[in-house]
């Protein structure tokens, strides 16, 4: 690990914890990742560890660390379980699912991100990340069920294909458009007899878009 970053990533643990975040193998799981590596500009290498998000190309971010730890949270990640990611963006978001143990399943829209991202995590030793080039909406229906489903992009609606592909007790963590300029985020839970739906703070993400490109 670049020593020069380890007092900041205290710092922001330590922000995590006086902002809500109660999980101690989340925050553990973060204190371990060195951010900056996930953010191109190396120019911003010195502010990674601020709670911010940064630009990561093809007008995508890589999500405010409040927002990772808030998201994880929710899902209750437990070691070993399926999870998929819509929207693989810089890898900071399945690094930290990765890191709590999980089996992750992540797919990317954009092609100059997947092929950038997945080079990252293979160089970083991730070998329970799996990556995809695709269409999020779609999820990937060839290693379903998951027993967790998470989106890091504001969708429209709820994509009933990542329900679907929901083992029975799974959990869906998304951030929905509210109509109001930002998402409501929401944790869907699927039962034998339906989903329950639970909603949370508002957040602001880039949009969820159909397709590949």
């Amino acid at each position: 690990m670049d020593l020069r970053y380890a007092r900041p990533r205290k710092d922001l643990i330590l922000l995590l914890r006086q902002k809500g975040i109660k999980d101690k193998s989340v925050l553990e799981a973060m204190g371990r990742i060195e951010r900056h590596r996930f953010i191109p500009d190396s120019a911003l290498h010195n502010h990674a560890y601020e709670d911010k998000a940064f630009p990561i190309g093809d007008g995508q971010t890589i999500s405010q660390p409040y927002t990772v730890a808030f998201q994880t949270e929710k899902l209750e990640i437990q070691p070993e379980e399926k999870v998929l990611e819509i929207g693989t963006g810089s890898g900071y978001q399945a690094a930290v699912l990765a890191e709590l143990g999980a089996r992750v399943y992540t797919i990317e829209r954009f092609r100059t991100l997947y092929d950038k991202t997945s080079r990252l995590l293979r160089s970083m030793k991730y070998t329970t990340i799996r990556t995809y080039y695709g269409d999020g909406f779609l999820g990937k229906s060839i290693y379903a069920p998951f027993d967790k489903c998470i989106v890091t992009a504001a969708a429209p609606h709820i994509p009933e294909a990542l329900i679907d592909q929901l083992s029975v007790g799974g959990m869906l963590i998304i951030p929905v458009d509210n109509g109001q300029g930002s998402q409501d985020m929401l944790r869907i839970t699927k039962l034998e007899e339906g989903v329950k739906e639970e909603v949370f703070d508002t957040f602001s993400f880039v949009p969820m878009l159909k397709g590949r490109t």
